[in-house]
This record gives C-alpha cells, sequence and structure tokens, in this order.
C-alpha cells in the first residue's frame, strides 16, 4: 500500500509532502485534483529502508532536502527530464548505483549525494553549469561523465581524486 500527500504549490501544481508505504517499488503520481505534482517535498522518503525503486513523474521540476536520506536498498531512479532544481542532501546516505542527470539540472548543491556509497557512475546533463562542494563527499566514484564547461569545485568530491 502506497499513499501520498499533497498541497498546493500556489500556482495550480502540487507538492507531494508526505507518503506512507512498505513496498519496494514507489510510484509517485504524475497529479493530484486537477493539478500536477511538481515538487517533491523535504524527507518524502527519508528512512524507508524497504525502496529499491523510484519512478517519478515527468511533470517534477524540483526536488527538496533529504529526499531519499537513508534508503540504502534504493538502486533504481530515473530522474524527470523537467527537473531543474535539487535541494543540498537529495540523495544522502542512499544506495543508488548511478545516476543520469537530465539536460536542465543546471547545478548540483553541497552534500546533494553525500555518502552514497554504493554511487559508481554518474552522468551530468548538457545543462550542468557548477558543481557544489562536498556535493559528492563520501562517494566512492568511478566513472562521472560531463561536459568540459562544468565549473567543479575542487571540494567537490571532498579529498578525492578523480580521472574525468
Amino acid at each position: 500500500m502506497q499513499e501520498f500527500m499533497f498541497k498546493p504549490t500556489g500556482d495550480g501544481t502540487y507538492c507531494v509532502f508526505g507518503y506512507t508505504g512498505d513496498e519496494p517499488d514507489v510510484k509517485i503520481p504524475d497529479s493530484y485534483g486537477s493539478g500536477v505534482i511538481t515538487v517533491i517535498g523535504d524527507k518524502l522518503f527519508s528512512g524507508h529502508s524497504e525502496i529499491t525503486s523510484v519512478s517519478i513523474p515527468e511533470t517534477v521540476t524540483n526536488m527538496g532536502e533529504f529526499v531519499f536520506d537513508g534508503c540504502d536498498n534504493l538502486r533504481e531512479i530515473k530522474l524527470p527530464s523537467q527537473l531543474d532544481c535539487l535541494w543540498g542532501y537529495t540523495f544522502v546516505r542512499s544506495g543508488i548505483e548511478e545516476i543520469v542527470l537530465p539536460d536542465k539540472l543546471v547545478t548540483i548543491p553541497p552534500f546533494a549525494f553525500k555518502d552514497c556509497k554504493n554511487l559508481r557512475r554518474v552522468v551530468c546533463g548538457k545543462g550542468l553549469k557548477k558543481i557544489y562542494a562536498w556535493a559528492f563527499a563520501g562517494c566512492d566514484i568511478k566513472e562521472f561523465i560531463h561536459e568540459p564547461n562544468v565549473e567543479i569545485s575542487p571540494k567537490a568530491f571532498e579529498s578525492k581524486e578523480l580521472n574525468t
């Protein structure tokens, strides 16, 4: 069973801000009433270690802080192509192994993927301009693909050497 709670964002769209459930595969609805879901609220799935995959609707443009904190069995997630905003700590301590960032995402904030111990491959979208300090702190990334014009903080991977 999966239940979500929604609140209006003020522009006719909705934020999903609450979740209860115990299933490994989660599907976030793409609408509520007559409005589409554009925001995933802070801590939505925090501590749900049973989750292994999450399906996010293409309408989502913004993902809050600590959304997947402690989802250590999360392995599969496809980010929506419309996503243009991640907040700090979005994926902190999650079990993701690979992430493909959409072209509309311009920055990766501090601590977005902190301590994702299983993260091995990151593919950045063509629109990415900046990766902030500690965005990938505590990760053991083996492959990091990005456009040549991306500004990467010297502390983005903490003190880890990485061949890109």
